[in-house]
This record gives C-alpha cells, sequence and structure tokens, in this order.
C-alpha cells in the first residue's frame, strides 16, 4: 500500500521547523550577545550593530511566518521541542528520586 503525502501538510512542517530552529538558534545568539555586552567587551558601535543585526533577524523570521502562514506551526512545534527538552531534563539530567523528592 503506497504511502499518500499531503505535500502542504509538509510544507507547512518542514517550513515550521526550519523557522523553529532559526528562532531558537537567534534567542542563543541573543543570550550571548547580552553576555558579551553585559561584560564590556564591545565597543558602543559593536552593540549598536549587534543589536541591530538581531532585530533584523526578528523581522525577517515574523515576516516569513506571516507571509507562509506559519505561526501556529511554529508555535505547535515550538510547544513539542519544549516538551521533548523537559523529559530529557527530568529522565536524563535530572532524574527524580522517589525516595528523596525535591
Amino acid at each position: 500500500m503506497p504511502v499518500e503525502v499531503d505535500a502542504d501538510n509538509l510544507k507547512q512542517g518542514l517550513l515550521g521547523l526550519v523557522i523553529a530552529l532559526v528562532e531558537i538558534i537567534s534567542e542563543v545568539l541573543k543570550a550571548q550577545a547580552i553576555k558579551r555586552i553585559t561584560g564590556g567587551r564591545l565597543s558602543d558601535e559593536s552593540i549598536e550593530r549587534l543589536g541591530q543585526g538581531i532585530m533584523d533577524i526578528e523581522e525577517t523570521i515574523e515576516r516569513i511566518k506571516q507571509e507562509q502562514g506559519l505561526e501556529q506551526s511554529v508555535s505547535d512545534i515550538r510547544n513539542q521541542l519544549d516538551d521533548v527538552i523537559d523529559q530529557i531534563l527530568d529522565t536524563i539530567v535530572i532524574p527524580i528520586d522517589t525516595n528523596n523528592p525535591i
């Protein structure tokens, strides 16, 4: 029996995943930028360029989400990724000791 693939759903899912990953990478970059700014390692000019670059990335992500109708898809994927991370943290990184709950 052949597998039927809905091209529109596949496109939405794949684009949603890509945009969600770009959002996550952008958030990591923003956190690193804040560390460098608060650490005094950047000149005023570098801070300005960095801030403008981050704003440009965020605006582009939002524009793509709106143009492609991906707002809900990206939100759903981000929620699913958050659930996966929570599960990983709960089971691997921070295992719950039933004899000694926190």
